[in-house]
């Protein structure tokens, strides 16, 4: 899928990410990480694109970080730059946060960055023979990209500091008992999956798409309340759309719906 280390692809609706580094695991450069910001602000900001799909070429999701060229950066306390129209693609940056679904699809290893992408996105597909880890432990640091808030959201406080303060991997049957994971498939048929998720989703009404993903992202930042206080108001733009217009066109005519987004 070409030689760019992020390579980006239109599949229909859908945004294909791919990581493409495959002769170095997959390790994240600093380039890499403002190139997948760069996609994901691509995603955001197309109003065609309805969901992403991020993967990565060859045996494994990734390494982790390509610690050399990150330690002077996190030793003057920032992430890389990233440009204007780009997203932060751990959604900590709340002036540049993705509105929008990704569905990711993991293979071999996923440690660290890649650990904490995944706790970013919001559909997970694991190959069997993918192994997770967060271990940043091992290397004299600790997560910073979101792993020692979002996996204690995801799998329990237990299950999270057995993996956080210990630095041990865990396995994909592992990562689907807990809920972290919501679709294993053999080796080499993951990507399929998440693509057909990917597709169906982009089927969906990307306005109740995005305000489905929006008050639920709410309620987990801000609280039930917070999320609750925006039910109604939210929806109210949406009952003058075409889209609510073709969703009763469609049940009445008993056909799929062609939703544009409008």
């Amino acid at each position: 899928m070409g030689t760019a280390k992020i390579h980006v692809e239109k599949n229909g609706h859908v945004l294909m990410i791919a990581v493409n580094r495959p002769e170095k695991r997959n390790a994240f450069s600093v380039e890499m990480y403002c190139d997948l910001a760069s996609a994901y602000g691509e995603l955001n900001y197309d109003a065609n694109l309805r969901c992403g799909l991020l993967f990565a070429e060859g045996e494994h999701f990734t390494a982790g970080l390509d610690l050399n060229e990150w330690a002077p950066l996190f030793s003057s306390g920032r992430f890389p730059h990233i440009p204007d129209d780009a997203i932060d693609p751990f959604g900590l940056n709340t002036d540049k946060k993705l509105c929008k679904p990704v569905v990711m699809a993991t293979q071999g290893v996923c440690l660290t960055i890649g650990l904490e992408l995944m706790l970013a996105t919001d559909i997970r597909v694991a190959a069997t023979n993918t192994r997770f880890g967060q271990i940043e432990i091992k290397r004299g640091i600790y997560p910073v990209g979101g792993g020692t808030i979002r996996l204690m959201q995801e799998i329990g406080w237990g299950n999270a500091m057995r993996y956080l303060l210990t630095g041990d991997l865990f396995s994909a049957h592992d990562a689907y008992r807990v809920g972290l994971v919501q679709e294993l498939t053999e080796p080499g048929k993951q990507l399929e999956t998440a693509l057909a998720i990917a597709r169906t989703i982009s089927k969906q009404s990307p306005l109740g798409v995005q305000a489905t993903l929006k008050s639920a992202k709410l309620a987990r930042e801000q609280g039930e309340d917070a999320a609750f206080a925006r039910l109604m108001p939210d929806l109210v733009p949406i009952m003058s759309s075409d889209d609510f217009k073709e969703g009763i066109q469609s049940f009445l005519e008993r056909r799929d719906a062609v939703f544009t987004g409008k």
